[in-house]
C-alpha cells in the first residue's frame, strides 16, 4: 500500500498543484488542503493586516472542512508550506498530531521568521523544519535546515529550448509588495535605456490593499491605482512570457533575504537575472554572466550586458529541481 501524505499549502500561482504530482510521481497518495479558508482579495488583504480579525472564519474552516476530510485518514507524512496566508493555529496543528501520531511532520518556511514570526509557536509539532532563508538557518541552526525554492518542470522545459531571438529584453510579473514596487519601477525606468520592449506586470491584490499602502508605503507616494494589474496571470500565460523574456527582473520584499522563486524559476529556464537581493553572491550557480546585482544603478559596460547566458555545472541545475526538493525534505535516497 503506498505511503499517504497530507499537503497544506497556499493555492498561490498554482505551486501546490506542481508539488502534490510531484509526490504522486515519487510513489505517494497526496491529499491537499488549502492552508486558509478563503482565496477572495479582499480575505487575503485583511489577513495581512490583521489574522485576528478572521479567527471566527479560521475555526470554522478548520472545523468543518479541514477534520472531516483528514481524522479517517492515517498519514505518514504531513507537510506543511508556511508563508504569508497560513491560517492554522498552534492547536490545530496540536489536533494533527493527536490524529496522526505515528506520522512525521515537516515544516517548510516559505517566508522569513521576521515576516512569521507567529510560525515559532508551532515548531514544537514539526519533527523536520526547513527554510528558504539562508540568514534564519545560520542564526538558528538548532532549529532550521536550509532549503531553497525550486523550479518546475514546465521552467526546465524553457531551458531546454535553446531561445535566441526575443519580444522582451526583459520581464518581471509580481504582486505589487511595497520595496518590490519601488525597486522594479526604479530597475525598469533605468533599464529603458538598453532594454527598451520590457513587459512589466504589477499586480495588486485589491484595491483595498492599494489603499492600505497608499495610506501607510511611502514607497507609493507617487502610485496610481491605474499602474496596477488586478488580475493574476495564468501559468500558461506566465509560460509564454518567460520564453519570449532574454532577461528577468526581481526584487525580495521587505524582511527578506530568501531568494524568491522567480530567482530558482531563472535558473530552471536559463535566463538571465537582474536582482536586488545581493545575498545571492553566496548560492552557487551565481555568476556575473547571468546574474546583476542591482544596488540602485546600472553598469551597462558590465559582462552582464555584453555577453549571453552561461550554462553552468548540470548537477547544479538538477539540485534546484523541485523533484530533488521533495526528496530532500522527505529524506528519500537514489
Amino acid at each position: 500500500m503506498r505511503e499517504r501524505v497530507l499537503l497544506i499549502a497556499p493555492k498561490f500561482w498554482g505551486y501546490y498543484q506542481e508539488i502534490a504530482n510531484e509526490i504522486t510521481k515519487l510513489g505517494y497518495k497526496v491529499d491537499y488542503i488549502n492552508d486558509e479558508p478563503n482565496d477572495s482579495n479582499i480575505y487575503k488583504a485583511i489577513a495581512r493586516v490583521n489574522k485576528k480579525i478572521l479567527s471566527y472564519s479560521i475555526h470554522k474552516y478548520f472545523n468543518n472542512i479541514v477534520l472531516p476530510q483528514v481524522e479517517t485518514i492515517s498519514y505518514n507524512k504531513i507537510l506543511v508550506i508556511g508563508g504569508m496566508t497560513f491560517s492554522f493555529t498552534p492547536n490545530m496543528i496540536h489536533v494533527l498530531r493527536k490524529l496522526n501520531k505515528n506520522a512525521k511532520f515537516y515544516l517548510y518556511q516559505w517566508d522569513s521568521e521576521r515576516n512569521l514570526p507567529y510560525v515559532t509557536k508551532i515548531h514544537k509539532y514539526f519533527d523536520h523544519i526547513f527554510t528558504f532563508d539562508r540568514y534564519d538557518a545560520s542564526f538558528k541552526p538548532e532549529v532550521y535546515k536550509f532549503l531553497p525554492l525550486f523550479y518546475t518542470n514546465t521552467y526546465k522545459k524553457i531551458g531546454d529550448m535553446n531561445v535566441t531571438s526575443y519580444k522582451y529584453d526583459c520581464m518581471y510579473v509580481g504582486t505589487a509588495h511595497p520595496r518590490k514596487y519601488k525597486e522594479i519601477t526604479q530597475m525598469s525606468e533605468k533599464l529603458n535605456k538598453v532594454f527598451k520592449n520590457q513587459y512589466i506586470y504589477q499586480y495588486m491584490p485589491s484595491k483595498l490593499k492599494y489603499i492600505y499602502h497608499k495610506l501607510f508605503s511611502p514607497e507609493y507616494k507617487h502610485a496610481k491605482y491605474s499602474t496596477f494589474k488586478t488580475k493574476k496571470l495564468s501559468s500558461k500565460q506566465m509560460f509564454e512570457l518567460l520564453q519570449k523574456s532574454r532577461c528577468v527582473l526581481d526584487a525580495p520584499q521587505a524582511g527578506q533575504s530568501g531568494l524568491t522563486m522567480r530567482t530558482i524559476e531563472c535558473l530552471g529556464a536559463k535566463k538571465k537575472l537582474i536582482t536586488s537581493n545581493s545575498d545571492i553572491i553566496n548560492y552557487d550557480f551565481y555568476c556575473t554572466e547571468n546574474i546583476y546585482i542591482y544596488d540602485g544603478d546600472f553598469d551597462f559596460n558590465s559582462v552582464f550586458f555584453n555577453k549571453g547566458y552561461k550554462n553552468i555545472d548540470q548537477n547544479i541545475y538538477e539540485k534546484y529541481s523541485l523533484r530533488n526538493w521533495i526528496k530532500t525534505i522527505f529524506e528519500i535516497r537514489d
